[in-house]
């Protein structure tokens, strides 16, 4: 299933979404809390700096940026300071703000977030402010609007609906770009305000509700994987939508689809430090994979990640497409394992490649895992983001001369013993006498090879840098060699073999 995905996100191009709701901007003033005040017992910020950042629909329009959509944004921002600031940063990330309309009649709806450290360690949301009002827009104000978006639907691949109950997403403004949308075939996707009139997304091709909106929308209390297919089918059957996506933060997301059973689709827990904007981008995923026709399960896998990107972030991040592909790829070799099949490891390298990793192979028998392999095979991963470990298979050692009961361990037993090390990424078994075979078909970035070897005596030289990659001969440990204790084993089978312990000067600059 990863590799499936993989090739969905190679696959999604630059789809043009058209984004609507209510725009917010977030304030960040960052400090030290570093005492209680004289004056009254609160906790007194230090302020260091500040920032500000996009939210609500423009949170959603900055994620689909980020992950390489052409993107419109619709929505009303008030004839202040703070939507000029809104306008400014979301030209500067390329979105298309025709449809941007200004409202005097209102404030642009800003949040001021304090942010303290204690001690200079990892910083806390202290205390939030909020400038808004939530009463709906006026309806010349819907009306423009529409007339901004209606006539260019047929430019966009989808639409999403960014609804955060500041005023914008009314009946007037939603349910004729619904119907609009529908009618030309493109998918319409909202993310619902909490406790807000389900009626209003009617018709719309899906929503993506979290357990407590599910729960205010349907009564039924989300506590459960069961619980959530039952209230996933309600929705989809009382307000018309092809299909519902309950998300439910560390258990994933059920995804309830007309004329289907409701489907459970987990995801990896993660470490979390901040929730705030997980939703926009799960929303910008499923808009993306919605324009780009994925299945609707593989693009909850899909969002899964997104998400869980997002809350290891401290505040609103853009996730790229690259640091998805990243995280499919670690989560894949968790799930399979370090030994692969060539097949396999030829589309974990390809896929590393797009996202700009740089490959590190080396290549050995490592019949006797000792600590020259443990040295070595560290200061090779140091040479790129992950390294590739292809091991003679045992007909290979018999092949090539070695002693008779050469190699002591199997091959398998040997994959086995590499993949316990934490600087080894992949083990694939080759049963040539080279690696030349396994070069040609990886290209790896970096050849690199432990020992006397010098480069020019490298074997595979050629062939790497034939294509353009780098060859690097590291270090020995002195004194120790497989050949060696074996040599020592043979000799005596009742004494004791002292390894010599390098200086940390005694290893030979790489």
């Amino acid at each position: 299933m990863t590799f499936e995905l993989i090739d969905e996100m190679e696959r999604l191009g630059t789809p043009r979404i058209l984004v609507i709701g209510d725009l917010i901007l977030d304030r960040y003033v960052w400090g030290d809390a570093e005492r209680i005040s004289q004056e009254a017992p609160v906790i007194l910020l230090r302020e260091d700096r500040q920032e500000t950042r996009l939210g609500g629909a423009a949170n959603v329009a900055n994620m689909l940026r980020g992950l390489d959509a052409e993107v419109t944004l619709a929505g009303v921002v008030g004839a202040d300071a703070d939507g000029k600031v809104v306008a400014e940063d979301l030209t500067r990330f390329g979105v298309d703000c025709s449809a941007l309309i200004e409202d005097s009649d209102r404030p642009t709806t800003c949040k001021v977030r304090f942010m303290g450290r204690a001690q200079h360690r990892h910083p806390h949301q202290m205390l939030r402010v909020d400038r808004e009002v939530r009463h709906p827009i006026r309806t010349e104000i819907a009306q423009q609007l529409l007339n901004s978006i209606l006539p260019r639907l047929h430019e966009f691949q989808a639409v999403l609906i960014s609804d955060y109950a500041k005023g914008v997403c009314t009946a007037e403004v939603l349910r004729p770009l619904i119907a609009a949308a529908r009618a030309a075939g493109l998918p319409v996707i909202a993310d619902p305000a909490a406790g807000g009139d389900y009626n209003l997304y009617r018709g719309a091709t899906g929503v993506t509700p979290n357990r407590s909106e599910t729960q205010k929308a349907t009564g039924i209390d989300v506590k459960t994987i069961d619980a959530a297919y039952q209230a996933g089918k309600i929705l989809v059957e009382k307000f018309g939508l092809d299909m519902a996506f309950v998300t439910l933060d560390r258990d994933g997301i059920v995804l309830a689809r007309e004329n289907h059973e409701p489907v459970h689709l987990p995801t990896r827990i993660r470490e979390v430090y901040d929730v705030t904007g997980a939703g926009d981008m799960v929303l910008a995923m499923f808009g993306l994979g919605m324009a780009a026709g994925i299945e609707p399960s593989r693009l909850c896998r899909l969002a899964n990640v997104a998400g869980g990107l997002e809350v290891e972030q401290v505040g609103v991040v853009r996730i790229s497409r690259k640091e998805i592909l990243t995280d499919l790829l670690h989560g894949s070799r968790r799930a399979a394992g370090k030994v692969c099949s060539l097949d396999e490891l030829q589309r974990h390298v390809s896929a590393r490649h797009k996202a700009g990793q740089k490959v590190v192979l080396t290549n050995g028998c490592f019949d006797l895992l000792h600590i020259g392999h443990l040295s070595y095979l560290q200061e090779a991963a140091r040479e790129g983001d992950c390294l590739i470990v292809a091991i003679n298979s045992d007909r290979s050692v018999r092949r090539l001369n070695k002693a008779p009961d050469r190699p002591i361990f199997d091959e398998e037993y040997r994959a086995q013993m590499l993949a316990g090390l934490e600087s080894v990424d992949y083990i694939v078994i080759f049963d040539e006498e080279t690696p030349h075979a396994i070069l040609r078909h990886l290209q790896p970035d970096v050849l690199v090879k432990g020992g006397t070897y010098s480069e020019d005596e490298i074997v595979g030289r050629e062939v790497v840098l034939g294509y353009g990659g780098r060859v690097k001969a590291l270090g020995v440990t002195p004194g120790v060699s497989t050949t060696e204790i074996v040599r020592r084993l043979r000799d005596s089978e009742t004494v004791a073999i002292s390894i010599p312990r390098p200086a940390s000067n005694e290893r030979r600059a790489a």
